[in-house]
């Protein structure tokens, strides 16, 4: 009975139009009103909900949320993502299709400067689809690739989404950041497989081949960009600060290298940025504040255990648990957008996660994989939102191009799935 309070309750704020921060308010209320009438607590008491609110919002982790959106704030406005974009052009552009793969390219080494699949999406699609538009291709395949290569940013670390997972699970970020890197580069090479199949049909104009000498012109302008990645992996790996000081290392690093050594990013345009990035945060830091209290609520009523009890014929094998898992998770993707679908299943997934024995690092690397992948499912899919707009297309020509490469992620979700050593040995030799 409570897993049914819990669910029709989120379900109806959701469908009265609320907010899924407020849903998930009154979620908690009716938790607490139910746990309070069926004697499982002393009474309701709205305080300890304002208590738990606040708590929810008081942790030092989160502060790393902040500061790696304003390091993709001061990314994109530096000029950084498009010296990324043209040395990528630079060593694959002449190839067949080979804006297809400047994007892929691109995405890899975006994503492990931002964190943020919005961003990156929106910066990839406003510098790429231009340029893919007058070369003939494909618009619709175009924005869809673009799209798949943004989901790699939630991924490979530094990953807002992995510092949420975290928060709220009770697991090591580092780990997680460390975890992140082959699976985010898996799903970059599948993406870049899948668009040398559909892009053997396109008939576009290529890019002139540059000389070696441009090449290197064009690499040594992204040097400072590639730069931002080695140093917070490195920094982290070997000690020298923690994730959260990694968020503030990164913002500096874009901020100096955009106003100082490129001369792009202007003094003027430092307020707007910060409130970019501060208003993006509000809406983070108010769903899991949010989140918490559910989470709370959902450990008082005790439904982690009723989960495990239906899933106890399956509690046996490992690998048919998290298959049955990932599924649940891309069904629930469907409706619901990042953030919220991870602080709504974590406290629900996670002890039952520990009692199967599974690792709690490799099992939230698939869940923000999974939950990355949800952002180019339709109908809320979020990613392929800001590509339609930047595209101006519809969405059922976005989804109609992004199918193929959400194939090819999801391929690359389930085959971690059944190998989880590719996921946990790149990660013990990194930490070793």
């Amino acid at each position: 009975m409570t897993v049914t309070i819990f669910v029709l309750s989120l379900i109806g704020a959701m469908a009265l139009g609320m907010p899924i921060a407020y849903a998930l308010l009154v979620c908690g209320l009716a938790l607490m009103g139910y746990l309070a009438a069926t004697g499982v607590i002393a009474s309701f008491d709205s305080q300890i909900l304002a208590q738990r609110f606040v708590d929810g919002a008081d942790n030092f982790p989160l502060l790393a949320v902040p500061f790696f959106l304003l390091a993709g704030e001061f990314m994109n406005a530096g000029g950084l993502s498009r010296r990324i974009v043209n040395m990528a052009m630079a060593w694959v552009g002449h190839f067949r299709g080979g804006l297809g793969y400047v994007a892929v390219m691109a995405a890899i080494i975006m994503a492990s400067l931002s964190g943020s699949a919005v961003a990156d999406t929106a910066a990839l699609a406003a510098l790429l689809i231009p340029m893919m538009r007058k070369a003939g291709y494909n618009v619709g395949r175009s924005a869809g690739l673009i799209a798949a290569g943004g989901i790699i940013a939630p991924v490979i670390p530094p990953s807002i989404g992995f510092i949420i997972f975290g928060v709220a699970a009770n697991v090591s970020i580092t780990k997680l950041f460390l975890a992140g890197i082959v699976p985010g580069i898996m799903m970059g090479l599948a993406i870049g497989i899948a668009w040398w199949w559909v892009a053997r049909r396109e008939q576009v104009q290529a890019a002139p081949r540059m000389g070696f000498v441009e090449r290197l012109r064009a690499t040594r302008e992204g040097l400072l960009a590639l730069g931002l990645p080695v140093f917070i992996i490195g920094g982290m790996k070997f000690g020298v600060f923690t994730p959260t000081e990694a968020a503030v290392v990164a913002a500096m690093y874009s901020f100096i290298v955009g106003a100082f050594i490129y001369r792009e990013l202007r003094f003027k345009d430092l307020y707007r940025l910060i409130l970019t990035a501060g208003k993006t945060t509000a809406v983070i830091m108010f769903l899991v504040a949010a989140a918490m209290v559910s989470a709370w609520l959902i450990t008082v009523a005790n439904i982690p255990a009723e989960v495990a009890r239906m899933m106890t014929p399956f509690m046996d094998n490992k690998i048919l648990l998290m298959f049955i898992l990932m599924v649940l998770v891309v069904v629930v993707g469907t409706a619901l957008d990042f953030t919220p679908t991870v602080l709504i299943l974590t406290p629900v997934l996670m002890p039952l996660v520990k009692q199967a024995g599974i690792d709690p690092v490799y099992f939230g690397v698939l869940f923000i994989m999974n939950n990355a992948i949800g952002l180019i499912t339709p109908p809320v899919g979020t990613v392929l939102n800001v590509v339609c707009g930047v595209a101006r297309i519809s969405m059922d020509t976005a989804f109609r191009g992004v199918w193929p490469f959400l194939l090819a992620q999801l391929i690359v979700m389930f085959l971690l799935v059944l190998f989880p050593p590719l996921v946990l040995v790149p990660m013990k030799w990194m930490l070793s």
